[in-house]
């Protein structure tokens, strides 16, 4: 056995939905050994052949202190681990107890501080503002009245938008809600506040779906960072949904802007951070920053860089090889949410058959689909079926 394999500690994956699933088949295509434990019944990346175990148990978030326990567990079961979490939830736990499960197993995951800065919008967005880096108006009402102030300060639309992220979408289904008038907004903040879910009132960028990017960086001790660049095609749903098409594009002040915020944030890791270009002054403005891989991940492994296994081999053995991304375009596509979404916003987004198909006949990658890895694929439909059913 070479020396490679004997060092070959396990990977262990919290969550095993798109996010999950990337993660998965980048390190699998590696070599690594790969343990799930995932928490929705939604999930189908634990059925991937790269998976050599996996466990389903409650939610982090609803039994923080349980799901601690079977990270510990594991450490008996398949000895230290690399722990990638893959969602907002995972990465809340994981990074809130780092210094107790460290003890157990190398973290693959900011610190607490660092994770509560982007995972909390509001304190991310105070901290942009105060590094002078672009960003929509935002101010965080407590009270009714802040928010008849607020809205008539930034002018409709707005957004009602979350302060967590996941909280919100795991009530609503939908990342932010667009008011037209105050009567909408008024609403929009007593459901959040009847929920306890904490919400900002923000500016609306003007502009499609298109204008939306994706700055992805893998920041390793004091090196320069390793740097993916990809734009949005399509949302689901549209203007305000999750990507369902993406396409990788190097854009130098992408990269720019996403390199001034990296470096205000102090960010070690891997980091994708969301802009979106105003039309009307052509700034790249700060959406987001995700201190967990992304949705589309897949588009920068298929693009030459595997920001999976940087992370791995940085915290295994130190090493940090140089990856470059390729000058080649390449599409990433979530079959099913575009197939969906296409018909279910065809008045909407009047796209046409020529625009509908173009990224299935370009080099693109899917989210599930792989022939060389079909049990997801699988899985995923029987999932479908039974919701249908």
């Amino acid at each position: 056995m070479s020396e490679n394999k004997r060092r070959m500690m396990p990977a262990l994956v919290l969550g095993s939905h798109t996010m999950g699933l990337a993660i998965i088949r980048s390190l699998g295509q590696m070599g690594v050994p790969v343990i799930v434990i995932y928490y929705e019944h939604e999930d189908m990346g634990y059925r991937s052949k790269y998976v050599q175990d996996y466990l389903f148990t409650e939610s982090p978030e609803s039994s923080e202190e349980a799901f601690l326990d079977i990270l510990i567990s594991c450490k008996k079961k398949y000895g230290s681990c690399v722990v990638f979490p893959s969602d907002d939830a995972s990465l809340f736990v994981v990074a809130k107890n780092k210094e107790y499960l460290s003890g157990f197993h190398l973290l693959a995951c900011p610190d607490w501080d660092l994770v509560n800065l982007v995972v909390d919008k509001k304190r991310t967005y105070s901290l942009a503002d105060k590094c002078g880096i672009p960003a929509p108006r935002t101010m965080v009402p407590t009270s009714e009245s802040d928010v008849k102030e607020f809205c008539g300060l930034i002018g409709y639309p707005c957004l009602i938008k979350p302060c967590f992220s996941h909280r919100y979408y795991d009530h609503f289904k939908k990342k932010m809600t667009r008011v037209e008038n105050l009567e909408q907004a008024l609403l929009a903040f007593r459901e959040a506040d009847s929920l306890d879910v904490e919400v900002m009132v923000q500016e609306l960028i003007p502009g499609g779906d298109t204008l939306g990017v994706n700055y992805n960086s893998f920041v390793f001790g004091d090196s320069e960072p390793v740097e993916f660049v990809a734009e949005k095609v399509r949302l689901s749903p549209p203007k305000f949904g999750v990507p369902r098409v993406v396409r990788s594009r190097w854009l130098p002040e992408v990269a720019e802007i996403g390199q001034k915020t990296v470096k205000a944030f102090g960010y070690k890791g891997y980091s994708c951070t969301e802009f979106k270009k105003d039309p009307r002054d052509g700034v790249y403005k700060l959406m987001e920053i995700n201190g967990r891989h992304n949705r589309s991940s897949l588009l920068s492994l298929k693009c030459g860089i595997n920001f999976p296994y940087l992370e791995y081999r940085s915290h295994v053995d130190g090493n940090f090889p140089r990856q470059v991304q390729s000058d080649a375009e390449f599409l990433w596509i979530d079959e099913f949410r575009d197939l969906y979404q296409t018909f279910a916003s065809a008045k909407e987004e009047s796209l046409g058959l020529k625009k509908i198909v173009e990224p299935y006949l370009k080099n693109h990658v899917f989210a599930v689909f792989d022939r060389r890895d079909l049990a997801p694929f699988a899985t995923r439909i029987r999932g479908l079926m039974k919701q249908i059913i």
